[in-house]
């Protein structure tokens, strides 16, 4: 028998056997320090991406003949095109020319489409994911039907990470602090608020990388991929947010590293950078429970992150510092680490109003 995980208020449900895009949902929940566990996913977009287009199926918007289209340059895409095989539905995907070629080898051999912009792309305001997105509008305007799961905007993004909260809550019972990097703002704005359903008082820290324009900085070039955004995506709602870390690509590499020499998870540079966010958190709260979010595995960065003599050739010397300075404004942030007391606040409502800085307890 086929397992199925029912998602709506209640606890999800299993039965004996999992297919294989269902199976990717539910992290491995692991105890790091006395008051720290990691939600480990071996693929945490195959959250959204799965429960959007089984919503799509249900209500014929992905009848036979659709094809799924959507912009990405990251595991939004592996997970699409991981549908699209259970599915039977093509893929197509319009992505940076910067794409990691490993990924891009992966999504071919699933039989998605993966369309580039441009070079030079990115030096437009809006970057590379404003190219996207007028490449995506053609590829739609060629194809009779399609369906585009709009990761950045669709409310079933956030929704869908019920689900893993509730595994969570099942395990571990109330959570009194989140963190987890932000891209387009689905999994820690869907996971903190249905983990507040059981404890209010849950904080939620936002890891973000700099030049990104999600929590206040300018927009500019950006090393750290699979974090951060160009364009404000519509499903990152700010009040969600008790506290914002921005973190530098060579401190996430080596909090990376060292994730994988203390704890033995291989996970990429998205999960380094939460977790010296969350294990700072967790030592200055000994007394609270805190969860950290790691959203993929380490398998594209075996070449970069993984490897001692790219490390040595591009951030040579580069170490985690013991803390991150506080600032009292987004636009104060500066690497290698970051940090502002954002308070639940619409970003209008930081924009606007007095300077607030405070090192979070």
């Amino acid at each position: 028998m086929r397992a199925t995980l029912r998602y709506g208020a209640g606890r999800f449900q299993r039965s004996a056997a999992l297919e294989a895009t269902e199976a990717y949902q539910l992290p491995r929940l692991i105890q790091l320090e006395p008051n720290l566990y990691a939600a480990s996913f071996t693929l945490m977009k195959m959250v959204p991406a799965r429960y959007i287009l089984r919503r799509a199926l249900d209500d014929g918007r992905l009848e036979p003949g659709t094809v799924i289209v959507e912009t990405t340059s990251g595991t939004f895409g592996l997970a699409l095109a991981m549908q699209g095989v259970h599915l039977d539905r093509r893929v197509i995907l319009v992505s940076d020319p910067v794409i990691d070629e490993r990924l891009y080898r992966r999504l071919s051999d699933l039989g998605a489409t993966v369309l580039r912009v441009p070079e030079g792309a990115g030096e437009r305001p809006g970057g590379y994911q404003a190219a996207r997105l007028e490449l995506l509008a053609r590829v739609r305007a060629e194809h009779p039907a399609t369906f585009c799961p709009e990761q950045y905007t669709n409310p079933d993004n956030p929704r869908a990470y019920a689900v893993a909260a509730e595994h969570i809550l099942d395990t571990l019972g109330p959570v009194d602090c989140l963190v987890g990097p932000v891209g387009s703002g689905g999994s820690m704005c869907g996971t903190a608020t249905r983990l507040r359903a059981d404890a209010p008082h849950c904080q939620a820290i936002g890891v973000d990388t700099f030049a990104s324009v999600l929590f206040g900085q300018p927009d500019g070039h950006r090393e750290l991929r699979g974090l951060g955004m160009s364009l404000m995506p519509g499903n990152l709602d700010h009040r969600v947010f008790d506290h914002v870390h921005w973190c530098s690509a060579p401190v996430a590499y080596a909090a990376t590293r060292q994730l994988h020499q203390r704890h033995a998870l291989f996970m990429g540079p998205t999960s380094g950078a939460a977790y010296v966010v969350a294990r700072w958190h967790a030592r200055r709260n000994p007394g609270a429970r805190t969860v950290v979010m790691l959203p993929d595995e380490g398998y594209r960065y075996q070449d970069t992150v993984y490897d001692d003599g790219w490390l040595a050739a591009h951030h040579a010397g580069v170490t985690v510092p013991e803390e991150p300075f506080a600032v009292d404004h987004p636009h104060a942030a500066r690497p290698p680490w970051a940090t502002f007391a954002w308070a639940r606040r619409s970003a209008a409502e930081v924009a606007a109003g007095e300077p607030v800085g405070a090192v979070p307890r």
